[in-house]
């Protein structure tokens, strides 16, 4: 059996091992189901639920029936049922015994008049077609314009083309209106008496008439049902027909019992087959597609308990469902959960309204407990959630099921857990749709930025252990998406291991000086934050100071910044408010010392390169030990200019009432200040950088002259 029911059974094993022992269970092929339209089958060979040998059964019963009067025989069942494949199944036997089977289908027609017209039209012409039955195509057609204007004739096809003369027509129409029903119905009758066999004639998808057309169907049937040797199969469900039937104040099925001499019920497919063909209709559904995406085994079972069986009630939906899900897997190209998709699926197909509510539902569904900080949530999110149960109806349940599987934030709203902000890393890992970037993008087909930088990170994890495959990656994309997909790294924390930590904090910290700068809000990360926190976890997840020292050892000379060195230093030192302690304070006294060296010794044109050149001599010049030299600032104005490029940074703040930030650039002057030993010294340099200007100076200048001049920024308020 197929890997999904295998996965299935393995959870439901006693429920299923019940189900599949049941004795009345008919022999089944056990081929897969192809993915097909909504096409009922013709052929005995594609035959699912073991039903060929009640239709050889059903067709020896009828022609054993004495159709000296005419029969009317019908088959019965609810829509989706199987009623048509039933039919053709049992045609097949009418025509290896030499029946002629006449099929008429008066959904092809609407109104009244049509169908009557129709229907002696096109019995006609069949058996015009058939050798020895002319006659009978001829009786019954003349019989047919007894009953009709001349409203029909565009309808009559193409054996007026067979040399027949339009005003001939006319002549004998009105000839045969003249002579009356009762000369053309014993016309009929003593042609059809001549035949040696009888001719089976099948009306399928009668319940899908409007009201109106289901009674002329049956007042159709009764007028001509005592036709000799005229067998009728009709194939209709028996609620809908009974309702129109009963519409005009006779009881539907007095009505029905007293055309209908024979009726067979299909009997419903019984739970554990229609079980079998879902998972051998998903299984086909899902061949051939290179990645259907993550898929939850120890999930599965109770969504497709709890969710997607109650939605499907038989063959029809079956193949409905199954075509649904080989377009949508294939579309998503694994970026949402297997699962998820199979469950939302079903969802759509059966459940639209309730679909659509769902695109409504987005932030109820996704939104975490703490998302809101410490104000009160907002009610919406509990209405959202709702209105999507009530827009399913009698399916409520399977909505709420739904909803607690599916979506772990939204199961507060329904009375379960609640589920915190940390959970969201999970969820994109596993392209759950619990979060909101991944439903987003099941929704909408458009990959939204935080999943298309998860996926690229998913990537750059499976190479981390090598390092020039891992640093070629990383390079490879965009810069300005690279801060995202380091950032989506910390999705993968608890899979952090030794093997890990050597090549990745080399590469994240050799790319932390090349990731630009890009508009912030206020409380968004700044670039050396983002790839910190990585590398932190990355070095972190060793556990033992003395892994961790051997490791920074070996990860130090391999980093080309002083600023980068400097953040993986602080991260394991002692650095009041900064350092996590991560290994013995003298391994972080001694990795300070070796950087502050290398720091005094290093050239202008080194130093002019350092993106957080501020920082990195400003912890040179305070934390020096009694037994180092002074840090002295090179005079260059490269080492200038890059000085205060690091020591540029804006202030951010909102209006009270009003979504903009504003934003207003200012110089770290005081830190400055004293690392030149005082203002006026500073001054010498920013004037011999003057001279010789760099290409791209934007407001530098201006800045170092308003604070030269005296400006200093107010603590509060405009400036």
């Amino acid at each position: 059996m197929n890997w999904l029911r295998n996965l299935f059974s393995d959870k439901q094993g006693d429920d299923l091992n019940r189900q599949t022992t049941q004795p009345a269970t008919p022999q089944i092929d056990e081929k897969v189901v192809r993915l097909s339209a909504d096409n009922p089958i013709k052929k005995p060979e594609d035959d699912a639920l073991g039903r060929v040998k009640s239709a050889s059964s059903f067709a020896k019963q009828v022609l054993s029936l004495d159709a000296s009067e005419g029969v009317v025989v019908g088959v019965l069942g609810a829509w989706g049922s199987g009623k048509t494949s039933f039919i053709n199944l049992t045609q097949g036997f009418f025509k290896d015994s030499g029946i002629a089977v006449l099929e008429f289908n008066p959904w092809m027609f609407s109104g009244a008049d049509q169908l009557v017209h129709s229907f002696f039209i096109e019995l006609s012409a069949q058996l015009r077609l058939r050798p020895g039955m002319a006659e009978v195509g001829e009786r019954i057609e003349e019989y047919g314009e007894s009953f009709s204007g001349l409203g029909w004739l565009p309808l009559v096809g193409p054996w007026i083309e067979r040399g027949r003369v339009v005003t001939d027509i006319l002549a004998k129409s009105l000839q045969r209106k003249k002579e009356g029903v009762k000369a053309n119905q014993s016309r009929v009758r003593e042609a059809l008496e001549k035949l040696n066999e009888p001719i089976i004639v099948v009306l399928d998808d009668i319940d899908r008439l409007s009201t109106p057309e289901i009674r002329d169907v049956f007042k159709l049937v009764r007028l001509t049902a005592n036709f000799p040797n005229i067998i009728y199969l009709l194939a209709f469900d028996r609620y809908r027909v009974e309702q129109a039937l009963g519409e005009q104040g006779i009881p539907g099925r007095d009505y029905l019992e007293k055309i209908l001499q024979i009726g067979v019920d299909l009997p419903a497919v019984p739970d554990h087959v229609l079980t079998s063909q879902i998972f051998k209709a998903i299984d086909a559904a899902l061949e051939g597609i290179d990645n259907p995406g993550h898929f939850d085994s120890a999930l599965w079972p109770d969504v497709f308990m709890e969710v997607i069986k109650p939605l499907i009630r038989n063959m029809r939906d079956v193949r409905r469902y199954a075509a649904a899900i080989h377009g949508s897997v294939k579309d998503l190209e694994g970026q949402v959960a297997l699962v998820d998709v199979l469950a939302l699926e079903a969802i759509r197909v059966f459940l639209p309204d309730v679909f659509h509510t769902l695109h409504h539902s987005v932030e109820g569904l996704t939104a975490t407990t703490n998302d809101y900080g410490h104000h009160d949530e907002p009610p919406k999110l509990k209405q959202q959630i709702d209105n999507l149960v009530k827009a399913g109806g009698d399916q409520a349940q399977s909505v709420s099921n739904l909803i607690r599987r599916l979506f772990p934030a939204g199961e507060r709203h329904l009375g379960g857990m609640h589920y915190g902000g940390d959970w969201k890393s999970s969820w994109l890992r596993e392209r759950r749709v619990g979060h909101v970037s991944v439903l987003s993008y099941y929704l909408e087909r458009v990959i939204g930025e935080q999943l298309q930088a998860f996926s690229d990170a998913e990537k750059a994890w499976s190479l981390i252990t090598e390092k020039t495959a891992f640093e070629s990656y990383l390079t490879s994309i965009p810069a300005e998406r690279l801060e995202d997909v380091i950032s989506s790294l910390e999705a993968y924390e608890d899979e952090f291991g030794a093997e890990h930590a050597v090549p990745g904090v080399v590469v994240l910290l050799n790319l932390l000086p090349k990731l630009p700068d890009r508009p912030r809000g206020m409380f968004d990360l700044d670039t050396r934050l983002v790839v910190g926190r990585v590398v932190y976890r990355l070095v972190r997840a060793l556990k033992q100071p003395e892994a961790i020292e051997a490791t920074v050892k070996e990860i130090l000379p391999q980093v080309d910044s002083l600023s980068s060195k400097m953040e993986l230093i602080t991260d394991v030192g002692y650095r009041e408010g900064a350092g996590h302690k991560l290994v013995s304070e003298a391994a972080a006294k001694r990795f300070e010392a070796e950087w502050r060296e290398e720091v005094r010794n290093a050239s202008p044109e080194k130093l002019a390169c350092e993106t957080d050149l501020l920082r990195v001599l400003l912890l040179t010049k305070r934390e020096v030990a009694p037994d180092e030299p002074e840090l002295i600032v090179p005079d260059s104005p490269e080492v200038t200019f890059a000085l205060l490029k690091s020591a540029r940074s804006e202030t951010r703040s909102q209006v009270m009432g009003s979504r903009a930030v504003q934003r207003k650039p200012r110089l770290a002057w005081d830190i400055l200040v004293e690392l030149y030993g005082g203002e006026d010294p500073l001054r010498v340099r920013v004037e011999t950088l003057k001279a010789t200007p760099p290409d791209q100076v934007d407001d530098l200048f201006e800045l170092a002259e308003k604070y030269l001049a005296g400006w200093r920024p107010q603590e509060f308020g405009d400036d």
